[in-house]
C-alpha cells in the first residue's frame, strides 16, 4: 500500500492545511482550498484522467494517509479530517466502488 505522509505540525489552520494537502498530492492549480473540493480530489486518487492529483493507486491499493503529530492539528481541522476522510470513501461505496483512503495515526501519542 502507498503511504503518504502528513506531519500534523504543519497545520496551524485551515490555509495551512489545504496548502499541506494540496503539495503532498498534487492537487491541481483550480483547487478550491475547501473541504468539499479536499474531497472530490481524494475521492479521484485511482482516477489520473480525472487531474485531480499527482498522487494515483487502484482502488485494489488503497492509499494510507499517515498522520504524524496528529495531536498539533487544530481539534477542528482534526475533526473535519476524519470525517472527510470517511466521505470520501462513503461516497465511493455509494456508487459501487471501493474504499481509497485509509488514515493511520496516534491520537492517544
Amino acid at each position: 500500500m502507498p503511504l503518504v505522509t502528513i506531519d500534523g505540525r504543519q497545520i496551524r489552520n485551515w490555509r495551512s492545511f489545504h496548502s499541506v494537502f494540496a503539495s503532498a498530492f498534487g492537487f491541481p492549480d483550480f483547487y478550491g482550498r475547501n473541504m468539499n473540493a479536499w474531497i472530490d480530489c481524494m475521492t479521484s486518487l485511482d482516477d489520473p484522467d480525472a487531474g485531480m492529483t499527482s498522487v494515483h493507486r487502484s482502488a485494489a491499493d488503497p492509499i494510507v494517509l499517515q498522520l504524524d503529530h496528529v495531536n498539533a492539528m487544530p481539534n477542528e481541522i482534526y475533526d473535519e479530517l476524519v470525517a472527510a476522510a470517511a466521505f470520501v470513501n462513503w461516497r465511493r461505496l455509494e456508487v459501487g466502488e471501493t474504499a481509497i483512503l485509509m488514515l493511520s495515526f496516534d491520537r492517544s501519542a
